[in-house]
Formats: structure tokens, C-alpha cells, sequence
């Protein structure tokens, strides 16, 4: 079964700046934890950190789909990176996100098989 693990912080690239190496070394530490219990139980299928926020660029609904800057959700916590794995079900992907690093606010959502 697919899951998308999605992380999403306050200030994200700000407060990843302001770590000490030690610091950010524990957070890589928290995401090859994470990766490896994933392979214990299932695959990696993907995974990527995403670039600020204010890089993106949303199609909006409606006559001629506007674009505007920025992310699509208007929101605090913006979303910083995830992973698309294949577990055997929600209870793994979930105790697996426990690994992630405690700053993170991580939604672990099902994919819906839509067939071949």
C-alpha cells in the first residue's frame, strides 16, 4: 500500500538555517532512520527535499486558471519535503513518520490505487 509522507514546518528554511552542523547532522540522522525502518518494511519509492515556499507558483481554479506566487495553501507551516513509500499498512507508515525529526509536523496520507 502507497502512502505519501509529507513534512511541513514553521519557517522552515530559517530555522534550518539557524542549526548548528551537529544540529543539522541529527536531523539527516532522524531521515536515514526513518528511510531505513521504511526498507525494513517496504520500499522508498521517492522522496525530495522542496525548495521555499515562496518558489512556487499555484494554478488556480477558474476562467483562464490564474497563477499566483506561492504555495497553495495560505498557512504558517509550509511544506518542506517528503516521501512517497510502499508499506503494508497505515500503523507501518505512521510509526516509521515517528522517526522523523519532533520539529516537523509529518501527514501521512494513503495514495488511492486509481488501477493501471
Amino acid at each position: 500500500m502507497k502512502f505519501l509522507v509529507l513534512m511541513a514546518e514553521e519557517d522552515t528554511w530559517e530555522r534550518w538555517n539557524a542549526l548548528s552542523d551537529a544540529e543539522q547532522q541529527d536531523v539527516f540522522d532522524s531521515f536515514t532512520a526513518f528511510t531505513e525502518a521504511v526498507k525494513e518494511r517496504g520500499t522508498v519509492l521517492a522522496g525530495e527535499a522542496l525548495d521555499r515556499a515562496e518558489s512556487a507558483r499555484t494554478v488556480r481554479p477558474g476562467p483562464g486558471r490564474p497563477v499566483t506566487e506561492g504555495p497553495f495553501a495560505e498557512t504558517v507551516e509550509q511544506l518542506g519535503g517528503f516521501w512517497l513509500v510502499d508499506l503494508p499498512d497505515l500503523e507501518s507508515a505512521v510509526g516509521a513518520a515517528r522517526l522523523l525529526p519532533e520539529a516537523y509536523s509529518v501527514e501521512v496520507r494513503p495514495v488511492v490505487d486509481m488501477g493501471d
